[in-house]
């Protein structure tokens, strides 16, 4: 099991190095992340988007590209559009956001004829590197899907359950948050995670225990769950935490990293293939670590799939 971004770092090398297609690629931090990931034989560069700003930066960055290693683009429309088509087409095998706004990158990978749609909601995971509980923790969703219904929620369990095992956690512990542990019909997050937490009990997700509703203490800490009389191998113990809205999990994860100074990555899981997807303001580490996460995605099938009625995710 990877318990932190050094091992996750050590693990990637002995992963074929893809190429990485990344949109927009204009600012110094964005470089400094892509040349230390070549540095480290994670991933190639394919940097797309206005040329007249990226030579220069990449020059003062010291970071070498060959022909085939540019392609201009007039605006981030364009460069997204050229980015996703590449990955679509297999001329490189991962997608990173640079300096472009998020929706506009998000819009190229949704595109139904140019996208990257792979059969599955799609769903942004944060990588907290938790160093005292000696384990990374996963929370999702803060990047991508704004109010997230029951159906859709459970969608987002399966992703975040795939990339944590991709981090070699073989039957993750998710728990379902909200702002109490007990069920109070007037919070809608806590029906929701009431009903994922039968789901579980009927057998519904394969290969990892749900339960819910959680505050954020008792879902992380053993001694606050036992203090406030939650049991069962989930309490206190979440690898993986859901979050009601894409506000609490922005929240979570950012308050993590600008507050406390933590470690992050961000990838979004449920594309047709990897792609990282990071805040501008992150900083070098934050998306190389994201870089590295989608490698690991990149080199491990995902083949559970959970039925609710008819519908298969």
């Amino acid at each position: 099991m990877i318990t932190s971004f050094e091992q996750m770092l050590q693990a990637v090398t002995d992963c074929p190095v893809p190429k990485v297609a990344v949109v927009a690629p204009e600012t110094a931090g964005i470089l400094e992340a892509v040349k230390r990931a070549g540095e480290g034989n994670i991933a190639r560069p394919l940097l797309i988007g206005r040329k007249s700003l990226i030579e220069p930066l990449a020059d003062r960055a010291g970071l070498d590209l060959s022909e085939s290693d540019l392609v201009n683009a007039t605006d981030d429309l364009e460069a997204a559009r050229l980015a996703t088509v590449a990955v679509r087409e297999g001329r490189a095998d991962l997608l990173m956001k640079g300096h472009i706004q998020t929706d506009d990158f998000l819009r190229a990978i949704l595109d139904r004829e140019t996208g990257l749609r792979g059969g599955h909601v799609m769903s942004h995971v944060f990588i907290l590197e938790t160093v005292d509980r000696g384990r990374l923790t996963f929370v999702t969703d803060g990047a991508m899907n704004i109010a997230p219904d029951l159906t859709t929620k459970a969608a987002i369990i399966m992703n975040a359950v795939y990339l944590a095992r991709c981090f070699g956690i073989p039957r993750p512990k998710v728990g379902v948050l909200a702002a109490v542990e007990v069920v109070n019909p007037a919070m809608p997050a806590t029906l929701d995670a009431a009903a994922l937490a039968t789901m579980q009990s009927r057998h519904q997700f394969p290969d990892c225990v749900v339960d819910g509703p959680f505050a954020l203490d008792n879902a992380i800490s053993v001694d606050a769950a036992q203090i406030k009389g939650l049991s069962g191998e989930t309490a206190g113990d979440c690898d993986i935490l859901v979050t009601p809205n894409i506000e609490a999990g922005n929240l979570l994860a950012k308050s993590f990293a600008f507050l406390a100074g933590g470690r992050v990555a961000g990838v979004l899981v449920g594309a047709s293939a990897p792609v990282v997807l990071t805040s501008r303001a992150d900083s070098v580490d934050a998306k190389l670590y994201s870089i590295a996460a989608a490698v690991l995605m990149a080199n491990i099938d995902r083949c559970e799939r959970m039925k609710i009625g008819k519908v298969h995710f």
